[in-house]
């Protein structure tokens, strides 16, 4: 089990104590948990509507014999606290792999405590310690605390750039050579 070793400049960063924070790979067991985190978020984010994974989806895409995303799960003195959902992604300018974060997500009574940063730092961790080129993210626009968060930790918005997304019906349709 990893524990978190925290580093920051910000005064207002509360320090968790060491001994009440813990990160470790999300288990098989597992698959629940993330289900009612990714749920959580979703409702948070307004969109809880889409939400269509189930437990059974989450197991196999995390833990198949060679899974192409990874979670990281929070516990703060044993209870769950927040998730990490990421995989890998390429650059080709850079010619080097990075780590995409899908989800990144602490519970409301949670907050404030520091876990997020340090879910962060794990990945940006395991980018140094992979010579991976960067660690990426969306964020929803209006979400302010967020939005502050990682401005605060060095993150820098990606302006220029609008998100495409095919899906449904259009991407059956692509995928026939319709449209």
């Amino acid at each position: 089990m990893h524990r978190a070793k925290l580093v920051t400049s910000d005064p207002h960063f509360l320090d968790p104590d060491p001994m009440s924070l813990s990160l470790r790979a999300a288990r098989p067991a597992d698959a629940t948990l993330v289900l009612e985190l990714v749920r959580e978020l979703a409702e948070y984010e307004r969109l809880a509507h889409e939400v269509d994974a189930t437990e059974e989806s989450l197991r196999e895409a995390l833990f198949a014999e060679q899974p192409r995303v990874f979670a990281e799960i929070a516990e703060w003195a044993g209870e769950p606290a927040g998730f990490a959902l990421w995989f890998y992604n390429f650059s080709t300018f850079r010619g080097r792999h990075g780590i995409y974060l899908e989800d990144l997500f602490v519970r409301r009574d949670y907050r404030g405590r520091g876990i997020g940063r340090a879910l962060l730092q794990c990945l940006a961790g395991k980018c140094v310690d992979e010579n991976l080129a960067r660690l990426e993210w969306w964020v929803l626009d209006w979400n302010e605390p967020a939005l502050q968060f990682y401005r605060a930790i060095g993150a820098v918005p990606m302006d220029g750039w609008t998100v495409q997304r095919v899906t449904g019906q259009a991407l059956l349709d692509l995928a026939r050579g319709g449209r």
